[in-house]
């Protein structure tokens, strides 16, 4: 049986990292977007129902990404699929 301490501390610090950058990216681009959506509020605020959509349907697709991050950084933390790999 191979050590496997080397590869599981290699994968959670991976998912560390992962889940940082994870949370990170999104928060950053969620607030550009809605920076976004209000500076164009401000413009042209007779379109204020496009532009809530639009933001809405952004929104979601950014948190959307972060939780499959999260999804991906539990099953590597949890139930590393590679570690069967080296067991056998």
């Amino acid at each position: 049986m191979p050590d496997l301490t080397a590869f599981t501390l290699a994968s959670t610090v991976a998912a560390v990292l992962a889940m940082a950058l994870g949370a990170m990216l999104p928060a950053l681009a969620m607030g550009l977007a809605i920076s976004k959506a209000l500076d164009a509020l401000a413009r042209q605020p007779e379109a204020e129902k496009a532009i809530m959509r639009t933001l809405f349907i952004g929104l979601a697709m950014i948190e959307s990404l972060a939780i499959y991050v999260l999804v991906i950084v539990l099953i590597v933390l949890f139930r590393n699929p590679l570690l069967e790999y080296l067991i056998k």
